[in-house]
């Protein structure tokens, strides 16, 4: 199976000038590891003083999240949409969670002084029942653990003309999403705008919160098992997520009210379009079936970087209209 090391896992903008560092067959699987978001410098809490000094931090704004990448998918074109299964994510041995002045809502404010200060902390993983950390625990203290839940935070294709930074960069191509559900098993759906379509994917998290509020997930390094399939001629609005029992329809915007409006008016159209539900019946679900879900994936106060959410519906609902 074809691979992408962890030392060949060092980029940090979605661009297509870059060269393909693997070139995969429709179908076929192929491996990435990742570095963490910090690229390997954050091991332990003693460096949370330090974080300013670090080389990564120089730059604006600073490399973050390194992405293993561009797969090379043949096949897809211009125009077409990029299908990405998540086949396996294991993650490694720990992680780190982060924060300091100016990096979220609470980070300057008055009220909570205890968080105006430069803080690391280090969250171990344990194997679970599969002897992996696929499904393994993070011990947060000496008196709580909870249930692994593996994500990947930047997934996407090279952008049609512009460079955008795997920390901030957000749009119909993906980028930093920060996505609880792009996990083992989702299919996400991404536009293509190159040849080969360009497939980037870094800045695996071990488990994440809704809002992920301060900006910092358990980032991880990650081993990803993925294999992508090519829609020829179709594209959408922003990306979509299929779960084995649902559809996400994703959106970044801000502010959060217009980012929820246009997940939602995309979810309806994929309802109508791909499953045959009249749009009366589609606007109805929002409103009056308790399954109906608005996920708030990403919600961090931090330079450019949008608000994401996704609109889903269970498929047992997609059922056409009569």
């Amino acid at each position: 199976m074809q691979k992408i090391l962890r030392a060949q896992a060092n980029l940090y903008e979605l661009d297509a000038r870059h060269p393909p560092k693997l070139r995969v067959k429709q179908g076929e699987s192929f491996v990435v590891e990742t570095e963490d978001a910090g690229s390997g410098f954050i091991r332990s809490a003693d460096v949370a003083p330090k974080i300013d000094d670090l080389p990564t931090r120089k730059f604006f704004p600073p490399k973050g999240n390194p992405m293993a990448g561009p797969v090379y998918v043949e096949g897809a074109e211009r125009g077409d949409l990029l299908e990405v299964t998540i086949e396996a994510l294991e993650v490694g041995d720990q992680g780190f969670t982060a924060w300091a002045p100016g990096r979220g809502a609470f980070s300057t404010s008055t009220k909570w002084p205890e968080l105006n200060r430069r803080f690391v902390h280090i969250i171990k993983h344990l194997p679970g029942p599969s002897g992996t950390t696929r499904d393994g625990k993070g011990v947060f203290n000496k008196r709580i653990t909870w249930d692994l839940a593996p994500m990947i935070g930047v997934v996407g294709t090279a952008p049609d003309r512009e460079v955008e930074s795997s920390a901030v960069g957000q749009g119909p191509w993906g980028g930093n999403l920060d996505v609880r559900d792009i996990k083992e098993g989702t299919k996400v759906y991404l536009n293509v705008y190159h040849p080969g379509a360009l497939l980037y994917i870094g800045d695996v998290h071990a488990s994440q919160g809704d809002t992920e509020f301060y900006g910092t997930a358990d980032e991880t390094q990650g081993v990803v098992t993925a294999s992508c399939r090519v829609i020829k001629n179709k594209a959408i609005p922003f990306v979509r997520l299929e779960k084995a029992d649902s559809i996400v329809s994703v959106y970044s915007y801000r502010p959060l009210e217009d980012a929820v409006e246009a997940a939602i008016d995309d979810l309806m159209r994929w309802m109508v379009t791909d499953y045959g539900v009249s749009p009366e019946d589609a606007h109805m679900h929002m409103s009056i079936n308790p399954d109906f879900r608005v996920n708030v994936y990403q919600m961090v106060r931090l330079g450019r970087i949008q608000y994401t959410v996704g609109a889903e519906m269970p498929k047992k609902y997609l059922v056409p209209s009569k």
